[in-house]
């Protein structure tokens, strides 16, 4: 579901972009990033999902959550392994508050901050859910999108039921509903001028908020600076680029708002883990992503 896969991405006008993927062997590290958020389901065999400063194990049960434009990594461990992957808009889910707890809180925090399957009998009811989306996404039944979003809101309920976001991140720092609809103007914006460098003013003022509410309000609400989020949606673009185009990497670091090529090269290895060369000709990097976590320089 990438640029990579050949596969469409999530939009207001295509909220939910839904697929079984199949892996008949092992593979090597496959980096992506999406526009919109992503949920998996393992359903069969082994997997690993690669974050920030750490690796995620998969087995049949388990679920994986990745924020919009957060720079992940996959890698199929067993032979014959399948999976239920949903991308979707913020749109599809809005201001849906779930088990007390607005939906978006599960994806802000950081990724190993987020609900995992922890009991056999919270995996036996994520593989029930996850037989249940499979069915609906290849039968294509009457208002099958609506189911899968149905199961996906029960799958999200199982995860936070029982979890709480991390006490450091403190009240300042909630995940509220309410506040999504207050910056989607921004969202918006950042999708249609990904190739631009969008400064908080530009944001902020398309969501008719003082810049300085705006930065606490976004920050709030997707678990990220407004900057960073920004400079995220600016590396996909360049990353759909390079896997999409012919361009050579000097011209689409100007294109996706880069000074020059070193500067994209420099951002690229820090959120991927590996150059932009390595990455358009498919060489995997050998371990976990880096996304230098509260590093500055986010322009």
């Amino acid at each position: 579901m990438s640029a990579r896969d050949g596969f469409p991405t999530a939009s207001p006008e295509n909220p939910l972009i839904a697929d079984v993927t199949a892996h008949p062997g092992p593979d090597a590290l496959v980096i992506d990033i999406h526009d919109g958020a992503e949920v998996g389901i393992m359903l069969r065999g082994t997997a690993e999902r690669h974050f920030q400063d750490f690796v995620l194990p998969g087995i049949p049960g388990d679920v994986w959550l990745c924020a919009m434009w957060e720079p992940h990594g996959r890698r199929v461990v067993s032979a014959d392994s399948e999976n239920v992957v949903l991308q979707f808009a913020p749109e599809l889910l809005g201001e849906e508050v779930i088990a007390g707890k607005f939906w978006f809180a599960l994806f802000a925090v950081q990724p190993r901050e987020r609900p995992w399957v922890s009991t056999p009998e919270v995996r036996k009811r994520v593989l029930a859910i996850g037989q249940e989306m499979k069915s609906e996404i290849q039968e294509k039944r009457r208002a099958w999108r609506a189911a899968v979003r149905m199961h996906l809101v029960h799958l999200l309920f199982m995860l936070s039921r029982d979890w709480d976001p991390p006490a450091e991140a403190g009240p300042q720092h909630a995940t509220l509903a309410g506040n999504l609809s207050r910056i989607m103007p921004a969202l918006a914006l950042l999708r249609s001028h990904r190739g631009h460098r969008l400064r908080l003013q530009q944001a902020a003022a398309a969501c008719g908020l003082s810049p300085s509410r705006f930065a606490v309000i976004f920050r709030q609400t997707m678990g990220v600076t407004y900057a960073r989020f920004a400079l995220r949606a600016r590396l996909a673009f360049a990353s759909q680029q390079l896997l999409t185009t012919n361009l050579t990497v000097d011209d689409i670091a100007t294109e996706a708002g880069f000074v020059d090529a070193s500067h994209l090269h420099r951002h690229f290895v820090r959120h991927y883990g590996q150059t932009p060369h390595s990455y358009r000709i498919s060489t995997p990097g050998p371990g976990p992503l880096i996304d230098a976590v509260g590093a500055e320089d986010p322009t």
